[in-house]
């Protein structure tokens, strides 16, 4: 497979990726670093584990559930 064809792939894939809500900076930085770069990629983990990340609280959680139920989206059950 040549590299444009992976670039092209690539694109594709984050195209149809929902993006993070917006939850404030200390919660983006918090899952970002973690590795949790969509509102997708959330779906892999749990609310509590979410919580146990410094800069991730409450309010954070409850945006990312909004965004979630109008997407259809949901935490993982544990």
């Amino acid at each position: 497979m040549s590299v444009e064809t992976t670039y092209i792939q690539s694109l594709t894939l984050h195209q149809h990726m929902k993006p993070l809500p917006n939850i404030g900076a200390p919660a983006t930085r918090a899952l970002e670093a973690a590795g949790y770069l969509s509102l997708d990629s959330l779906t892999n983990t749990t609310e509590a584990r979410l919580l146990e990340m410094h800069g991730v609280g409450p309010k954070a959680i409850r945006i990312i559930k909004e965004a979630f139920k109008k997407e259809g989206l949901s935490f993982r059950d544990k």
